[in-house]
């Protein structure tokens, strides 16, 4: 084969040959470089320890430190020239450093290997992002609490099946998603628990025969303890698919609760309106106001679900310790993270500023034969009818209101008797919305009083 031939089978881009190959599927620094201030932080945590070990010279510590400080903040300002060439970030740093302050440079690996500091930089830049998880969270939470605050008393259908049920009030509805955000936001919180262990001083695979402290480098870095086992600490992603579990489960609460702000904002609910921040019109129907952040939350969601099964997919064929394999761990995790925190972001300022359309939540909270379940509760209580019973009187006063085109309050009093001759007048104090939503008063019901019991109770937990 002659050799115009072969540069065509690799390809424009790789005319080159394997050498070009291998330098493009081996290097990493193109989306590792998000780890430099981890990476430098870890450098400058593994010199002081060296320094206090009697290892390296205090000198040479110090030196190793300031010029990493220097390496950071040309990366800060983007004066910073990576190389692939070099591989990941933790080469190119060192070989600034080198150029920065000379052959002390290379005494900054002694003790460790690329393996425990990548698997370092990873959990410091996780945790970063499981900190700002949470944060988002309390945020997006408190603006569900002040819409629920806002709307405890207001009235609107809940539903199943997407079938008008029974009335509920706003307030219920919003600290439904408090509810299941506070889930997210506790396991955030013991996920970032658990994975706080550092893997600084495993070095390769079996640790090192010089005298560290892994104590030392643990605690300066904020980490709980150092990790046990030195197979497990270069081997271990565990904390990378636990962020992408905790992740793609909040994800699916956003996506639920995106479409429901776009079924709400749409001409034939009403629900909600939605602020023109986070709404775009139409290039040809000048009437529509489209709600695109609700719906590009709803989409992005799939990048985050497939990030976690694409990570599971890396990690479940590997024997221990370190494979080449777990350099694709990072792009998921990058691309997961930075969906998700837009996510919560957007989601948190959508409720921040969507007002509640109170006239159409309390129209449609009527419509529907939503206190079907009242009448035949009050029923059972009031005349001791089997609730099987009363489904049964139930459902045919609802047939008989269909049939009239009216809604069962609008019923008379001889209409109801003609079905059970004992109803009272009395039947009527149920019938209404915000009587059957007053009435919901166990634990955990849509009762306004109950409404503002929880919001003042996570008030409380968030404050």
């Amino acid at each position: 084969m002659s050799d115009k031939s072969s540069n065509q089978m690799w390809g424009g881009r790789f005319a080159a040959g394997p050498d070009a190959i291998m330098e493009a599927i081996n290097a990493s620094i193109g989306f590792d470089k998000r780890m430099a201030a981890q990476d430098i932080a870890g450098s400058r945590a593994h010199a002081a320890m060296l320094a206090a070990q009697g290892i390296v010279k205090d000198s040479d510590a110090e030196a190793m430190r300031e010029g990493l400080l220097t390496v950071l903040s040309e990366i800060e300002a983007g004066e910073f020239a990576f190389s692939t060439a070099l591989e990941d970030i933790h080469m190119n740093v060192e070989a600034r450093l080198k150029e920065l302050i000379g052959d002390a440079a290379g005494r900054l690996h002694t003790g460790r290997s690329r393996n425990d500091q990548v698997a370092t930089d990873f959990r410091l830049w996780v945790r970063d992002q499981l900190d700002a998880a949470d944060a988002g969270l309390t945020a997006l939470m408190k603006a569900l609490l002040a819409q629920a605050e806002a709307g405890a008393d207001w009235v609107m259908p809940g539903f199943t099946h997407l079938q008008t049920a029974q009335p509920v009030t706003w307030g219920h509805h919003m600290m439904a998603y408090v509810e299941m955000f506070a889930r997210d936001l506790s396991r955030v919180r013991d996920a970032r628990a658990r994975m706080n262990e550092c893997p600084l001083g495993a070095a390769a695979l079996a640790g090192t025969s010089f005298p560290i402290d892994r104590d030392m480098t643990a605690k300066a870095l904020g980490f709980d303890r150092p990790m046990a086992n030195s197979l497990d600490a270069v081997s271990d992603r565990d904390f990378a698919l636990e962020f992408l579990s905790v992740a793609s489960i909040c994800a699916m609460h956003l996506s639920r609760m995106a479409e429901e702000l776009v079924i709400w904002s749409s001409a034939q609910f009403r629900f909600v309106t939605l602020s023109d921040r986070f709404s775009t019109g139409s290039s040809i129907m000048p009437q529509k106001k489209n709600p695109d952040a609700a719906e590009l939350i709803r989409a992005k969601i799939g990048r985050v679900f497939g990030a976690n099964v694409a990570l599971m997919m890396v990690m479940k064929g590997l024997p221990l310790a370190y494979s080449k394999d777990m350099q694709e761990d990072k792009e998921q995790v990058f691309d997961a993270a930075d969906n998700w925190m837009l996510a919560l972001a957007a989601m948190e300022g959508m409720v921040r500023d969507m007002t509640a359309n109170r006239a159409a939540l309390e129209a449609a909270a009527s419509a529907g034969f939503s206190t079907a379940t009242d009448l035949a509760d009050w029923l059972v209580r009031e005349i001791d009818l089997p609730f099987r019973q009363a489904h049964h009187v139930t459902g045919a006063l609802v047939a008989m209101a269909e049939k009239r085109g009216c809604d069962l309050p609008d019923l008379t009093l001889e209409d109801m008797r003609s079905v059970n001759d004992q109803i009272t007048e009395d039947v009527f104090t149920v019938l209404g919305v915000h009587n059957s939503v007053a009435s919901r008063t166990s634990f955990g019901g849509t009762a306004p009083v109950r409404v503002r019991e929880q919001v003042a109770r996570w008030n409380e937990a968030l404050r």
